[in-house]
């Protein structure tokens, strides 16, 4: 509690940025699996771990993007909309982008151009493909601010409901906030206990550790053992296919608690490796986090259709394994060459000319005159 306590706005901590570390390394491993499964045709080892992470993925993801929001919630508005909108927005519309210089000769053989300029105007309302994630974290953003002056408590009851109802619109932005809001909102309202039992971990390992097996084994069990038909409209919706087996942990209320708990596991296990020298490459793989989720789809689509197509490898779970390490490394060398050439920082840096604080001080002399 004292560590979120003293947290500044601009102060980093080894532990959060590991998690994200993790977080990222699973989200790509999820791309990757199920890209390679489908364009194969048949699955690999890789297919049960990725169905295995589901339950806490996503939700770990947006539980750690939460919990720095109480201290920049009361900022003023003009502050508040640059840091948590259009950041994000300047990136999503730039990689949005750069993703369709490359897939829109597909959709064009299919649809004509025409039907690829559609694509591209309706990733504006419905966001597209992998971007999906920072699509989504501006409208909690705005939304937890608009309901400030709200118990917790009720948000909370309330976000948990709609994470438990079986939301199959068809809307990206619908059905992943009715799943995903309540992860987001606990990071943010219960921010000072998640530093809490991070710290407590960092005390008692051991303790930890056990209870990691316990809770593996029960994970287990409720992913893999199927729900019984009579429930299966009550399953979660499985966007992009993303792991989903059918299993109890994808029922109401387990879902929750599984996402919960899971995404207390990931806090756990970023305290514990984030204290030992070998792994600070994934306390750096957090802090830049958005670069590898930004660019990793191309690395990623060009190593899997490299492998596939010679047949170098013919286990598919290995292939999987190396296009996630490809997807996850690639931006990582990108974002080096970036740094090192000096050119092409806008890619991941947001230049000034897309900050509304920086244009409104210049503005803000003209505007006295």
């Amino acid at each position: 509690m004292p560590e979120y306590a003293a947290t500044s706005g601009r102060q980093r901590i080894d532990w959060v940025d590991a998690a994200k570390g993790l977080c990222i390394i699973m989200v790509v491993m999820m791309h990757s699996t199920i890209g390679v499964e489908l364009a194969a045709g048949r699955e690999g080892f890789m297919h049960w771990v990725v169905a295995f992470a589901r339950p806490f993925r996503m939700p770990d993801f947006f539980l750690i993007s939460g919990l720095f929001l109480g201290l920049t919630i009361d900022r003023g508005w003009l502050r508040y909309i640059d840091r948590k909108v259009v950041h994000f927005a300047y990136f999503y519309v730039l990689w949005l982008t750069i993703q369709f210089v490359f897939k829109a000769p597909g959709i064009a053989a299919e649809e004509g151009w025409g039907g690829a300029l559609r694509a591209y105007l309706t990733a504006y309302v419905e966001p597209f493909g992998t971007l999906w994630f920072i699509y989504l974290l501006p409208v909690f953003f705005i939304v937890t601010r608009l309901l400030r002056p709200v118990p917790v408590w009720v948000i909370f009851i309330g976000a948990a409901v709609l994470e438990a109802l079986p939301v199959h619109t068809g809307s990206v932005i619908l059905d992943e906030f009715c799943g995903r809001y309540v992860y987001f909102f606990a990071g943010y309202a219960f921010a000072a206990h998640v530093f809490s039992f991070a710290a407590w971990v960092r005390q008692r390992p051991a303790a930890f550790l056990a209870l990691c097996l316990g809770w593996a084994a029960l994970h287990t069990f409720l992913v893999f053992t199927p729900a019984p038909a009579s429930l299966a409209s009550w399953l979660q919706p499985d966007p992009g296919n993303s792991g989903a087996t059918g299993g109890f942990s994808e029922l109401p209320l387990i879902s929750l608690l599984l996402g919960l708990a899971g995404a207390g596991l990931v806090v756990g296990v970023a305290a514990l490796v984030s204290l030992l020298r070998p792994m600070r490459w994934l306390v750096w793989l957090g802090e830049h986090s958005i670069v590898v989720y930004l660019a990793f789809f191309l690395p990623m689509a060009a190593t899997r259709v490299f492998l596939l197509k010679t047949g170098l490898i013919e286990n598919i779970g290995l292939v999987s394994l190396i296009v996630t390490f490809a997807g996850v490394t690639g931006p990582v060398i990108l974002y080096g060459l970036v740094q090192w050439l000096g050119y092409g920082r806008f890619l991941f840096e947001r230049p000034s000319w897309a900050r509304l604080e920086q244009q409104a001080a210049r503005s803000a002399p003209v505007a006295a005159e």
